[in-house]
C-alpha cells in the first residue's frame, strides 16, 4: 500500500470515527478495520491515531490530533514592479545600490532582474594615472603620524583630532557618460547641453577633522569644518527668458591663484575652525594640504597673523608628495559626497552649490571616523612598502566591528616594522630627526648600534 500522508483534519476524523462506535473508549469489534478501509490507510497509521488519541484522553485533554509534516516554506516570489522603476528619477537608478533602495528590494534582488533582462542597463552620453613615485620615507612625516610610548609593543597612530585635512574638489553638474537602469520597454533619457567640452563645473574646497565621539557613541564634535565653493557674483550682460540685465549671477571662478586660495583660508575657514573647535579640545592645530603651487606656505604673515587669533596657534603642513592616500578628504570622503550630490539632478550652479552642501550635512560623522581609519591603514601599508605608492587600500570591515561594538579607536602599528623602517632610512642615508625618534623609543637602552 502506498504511503499515504494524512492531514491534520483528516487524522481527527478518523479518531472521531472510531469514537462514536466505541463502548466505554473501547472500540467495537470491527471499527478499526472499517476506518482503515474507508480512509484507504495501513492498520499501523489507525493503531498510532487511536494509541495517541487515547494518550490524551487519559491525561484528560481534549482529543486533537496535529499532523506532523513539515511543510516545506516556499518564500514568495518577488515581481518588479516596473510602473515604480519607470517612475524614479533617473538620478535615482545610477546604481545598482541607490535602484534598490528606490524599488524598495535588496540589491541581491535588484542584481537578479538585471541579469534576468528584466531591468537593462543603458549608458547615456551627453550629445552636441597616478604614477608610481618611489617616495623616501621622511622621518618628519613619522613623527607625526606615529605617537611611539616607550614601551614598544604600544606604538599606535595619534589620535589625529587636532588636524585638519584639507583639499580641492571639481563638482560637476552632470557627467559626460551616464549609466541608468530602465525598463524593458521605457523610453532611454536623452541628455543634452550646449557643449560635453564645457559641463558647468564648481570647485569646493573642503575642511574635516577627526570626529570625537562620547562614551556612549554620542557625537560630541562631527568633525566638518566646511566646505567652500569658489565662485563669484557677476551681472547678466544680456536679458534672456530666465533673467533680465542686470541680474547677478553665480558664476565659477575659472583660475584658482594663490590670492583666490588665500582669501578663502584666511576668510572663510579659519573662522570656521575657530567657531566650531570643541572648547576642551587642544587649540594647537594642524592643517594638511596637498602641494598645489597656489597653496599658501605657513610662514605667509598674513596667514600667521589669522592663525594665531584667540589662543589658536594653527599650522601649515604639507602632506607627502603624490600621496592622495594621506588625505582623507581624496581617500573617501570627496567619493561619499558625490554619491549624494549624484542623486539630485542639477540644471544650475546655484542647485550644485545646494546640492553638494546638503549632501556634506547629510553624511554621517561616523562615516568620516571610518576614512580617518582607513588612512591610518593606508600608513601602515606605506611603511610597509618603504614609502612607494604601489600598494591596495586595506580593508578592515568596519561596518561589522561597529555592529559588534569592536571598532578600534587608533590602529596599532607593529614594532618590527618600526624598526625596519628606520634602518631603510638609515640605508637611504636619510637620518633627519632618527636621533628624536630613538629618544622617544627608548632605543638607547635597546640597541645604540642603530644609531651608528
Amino acid at each position: 500500500m502506498v504511503k499515504k500522508e494524512l492531514s491534520t483534519e483528516q487524522q481527527n476524523q478518523i479518531v472521531q470515527f472510531i469514537l462514536h462506535g466505541s463502548i466505554n473508549g473501547k472500540p467495537s469489534r470491527g471499527k478499526l478495520l472499517e476506518a482503515q478501509l474507508k480512509w484507504s490507510v495501513s492498520r499501523w497509521t489507525i493503531y498510532r491515531l487511536w494509541g495517541a488519541a487515547k494518550k490524551q484522553q487519559e491525561k484528560g485533554k481534549v482529543i486533537h490530533l496535529v499532523s506532523g509534516k513539515k511543510t516545506k516554506i516556499v518564500k514568495k516570489k518577488l515581481h518588479l514592479d516596473t510602473t515604480l522603476l519607470s517612475s524614479l528619477a533617473y538620478s535615482k537608478r545610477g546604481t545598482i545600490r541607490r535602484l534598490a533602495v528606490g524599488l524598495g528590494n535588496s540589491k541581491s534582488t535588484v542584481g537578479r532582474w538585471v541579469s534576468a533582462g528584466l531591468i537593462r542597463a543603458h549608458t547615456s552620453a551627453i550629445k552636441p594615472n597616478l604614477t608610481a613615485a618611489n617616495k623616501l620615507l621622511r622621518m618628519r612625516f613619522s613623527l607625526e603620524a606615529l605617537e611611539v610610548d616607550r614601551v614598544l609593543n604600544k606604538i599606535k597612530f595619534k589620535t589625529m583630532h587636532n588636524t585638519v585635512h584639507i583639499d580641492e574638489k571639481w563638482f560637476y553638474i552632470t557627467k559626460g557618460l551616464h549609466r541608468f537602469y530602465l525598463a524593458p520597454e521605457e523610453v532611454e533619457p536623452h541628455r543634452t547641453c550646449q557643449s560635453k567640452k564645457f559641463i558647468g563645473k564648481i570647485m569646493f574646497i573642503c575642511a574635516v577633522s577627526r570626529p570625537i565621539f562620547g562614551d556612549n557613541g554620542e557625537v560630541l564634535f562631527d568633525g566638518k569644518i566646511g566646505i567652500f565653493h569658489f565662485t563669484k557674483q557677476v551681472p547678466a550682460k544680456r536679458s534672456s527668458k530666465n533673467r533680465v540685465a542686470g541680474t547677478l549671477e553665480t558664476k565659477p571662478i575659472d583660475s584658482i591663484t594663490k590670492e583666490v586660495y588665500k582669501e578663502c583660508v584666511i576668510n572663510k575657514m579659519i573662522p570656521a575652525i575657530i567657531s566650531k573647535w570643541p572648547a576642551n579640545a587642544s587649540k594647537n592645530i594642524f592643517i594638511q594640504q596637498d602641494n598645489a603651487r597656489p597653496h599658501i606656505k605657513d610662514s605667509d604673515p598674513e596667514f600667521r597673523a589669522a592663525a594665531t587669533q584667540d589662543g589658536f596657534n594653527i599650522v601649515l603642513v604639507q602632506q607627502p608628495p603624490n600621496s592622495p592616500d594621506c588625505n582623507v578628504n581624496d581617500l573617501g570622503w570627496f567619493r561619499a559626497i558625490q554619491s549624494l550630490q549624484e542623486e539630485t539632478a542639477c540644471n544650475s550652479i546655484d542647485e550644485l552649490l545646494k546640492t553638494v552642501e546638503d549632501s556634506f550635512e547629510k553624511l554621517s560623522p561616523i562615516t568620516l571616523n571610518n576614512v580617518f581609519l582607513s588612512l591610518q591603514g593606508c600608513l601602515i601599508e606605506i611603511l610597509k612598502s618603504r614609502g612607494h605608492n604601489n600598494y591596495k587600500i586595506p580593508h578592515m570591515g568596519k561596518g561589522a566591528m561597529i555592529r559588534s561594538d569592536s571598532l578600534p579607536l587608533n590602529l596599532k602599528v607593529p614594532t618590527e616594522l618600526t624598526l625596519q623602517c628606520i634602518e631603510h632610512l638609515k640605508e637611504m642615508g636619510s637620518m633627519e630627526g632618527i636621533e628624536e625618534i630613538f629618544a622617544r623609543l627608548g632605543l638607547d637602552a635597546i640597541d645604540q648600534s642603530l644609531t651608528t
